[in-house]
């Protein structure tokens, strides 16, 4: 159990009692990690695992009922769409699925028009969107709180999913040591955020030219000197994954680049994460990755597969740190 969970009463009375010092996150946006204190992504995560711990003995949670998620997906996606339709479900609303094609957008009305409409309707908005700057706009106009499910700069739910499956894994977060090997992108983005914001020591090895955006690593180093996490970039994969706890990676041509995808193969080769590279890494390290996977590419089948892989667990915990979100803000 989480050491922040509340203590005493049943489950039903916790989460009661969580929501009552919640007050502060109803009716929040969520565009980046970044704008979320320490305390908030510990009670954000303290609601995941009390809602999973529900979920897994059967005992319903209907704290949305009533109410409505918009979902505009600019880009598909498996674990985002499922997850957050899944979820709203769970929580006794509804999730609505918007294309691009379903909506007005693409002929010519605003970000801003569209949010404003939206809102008059959802009690939510959730989107997954090529331009972060979609869901800055969404969330200036909208009435309604908005949720990144995606952007180029940052992945926020992946990266709450991803700290919650790392404490259930290691019984802790702060003090150990994270090693992301690949494109320095928006889950490397999110990553930086939220272990320099819990004390995770994050080290991330990426190739020349490739490197996360100088701020948000300034940020993650600054955030890191307040909660005790070492934040560094290098250029060797072998130096960053040695002697960590947890080795995670991405595609090496997200969506959107596919047409640099040849280029990347040859750039990326030597940053594959397979069985040498994990030598390296602490006998008891876990392997992450936000999925969809490349085998073959970034990631051997023999990492992948291993029992050291938690990958569809980390998967799972989309659905329940997504819940979480959408219960304290909605």
């Amino acid at each position: 159990m989480l050491p922040w969970v509340v203590e005493g009463g049943t489950n039903h009375h916790k989460l009661g009692r969580l929501f009552e010092m919640a007050v502060r996150l109803k009716g929040r946006s969520l565009d980046s990690l970044s704008h979320l204190t320490k305390e908030e992504i510990e009670q954000i995560l303290k609601t995941s695992e009390l809602l999973k711990l529900q979920l897994l003995r059967g005992e319903e949670h209907p704290l949305l009922k009533g109410k409505t998620l918009a979902m505009i997906f600019e880009k598909p996606s498996t674990r985002t769409r499922v997850s957050f339709e899944v979820g709203m479900w769970q929580l006794g609303g509804y999730a609505l699925y918007l294309s691009a094609s379903d909506l007005q957008l693409g002929r010519g009305e605003t970000v801003g028009d569209t949010a404003q409409v939206l809102s008059r309707y959802a009690d939510g908005i959730m989107a997954r969107v090529f331009a972060h700057q979609t869901i800055l706009d969404l969330a200036k106009y909208s009435r309604s709180p908005v949720i990144n499910g995606l952007s180029d700069f940052t992945h926020p739910c992946q990266g709450l999913a991803d700290l919650f499956t790392i404490y259930e894994k290691k019984g802790r977060l702060s003090g150990l040591r994270l090693s992301y090997v690949g494109d320095g992108n928006n889950v490397a983005h999110s990553l930086l955020y939220g272990c320099s914001k819990m004390g995770v020591n994050i080290t991330l090895a990426c190739p020349k030219n490739y490197d996360p955006n100088p701020e948000v690593v300034s940020k993650a180093k600054e955030e890191g000197k307040k909660n005790g996490s070492e934040v560094k970039v290098t250029k060797d994969p072998n130096e960053a994954v040695k002697g960590a706890d947890v080795v995670y990676t991405d595609v090496w041509a997200s969506m959107g680049k596919e047409k640099e995808h040849e280029e990347r193969i040859r750039v990326f080769k030597p940053y594959q994460v397979n069985a040498k590279l994990v030598k390296e890494a602490r006998e008891d390290y876990i392997f992450m990755h936000c999925l969809p996977a490349h085998r073959g590419e970034e990631v051997t089948d023999e990492v992948a597969d291993s029992g050291n892989s938690v990958i569809f667990d980390q998967a799972e915990n989309r659905l329940h740190a997504q819940k979480a979100l959408m219960a304290l803000i909605m």
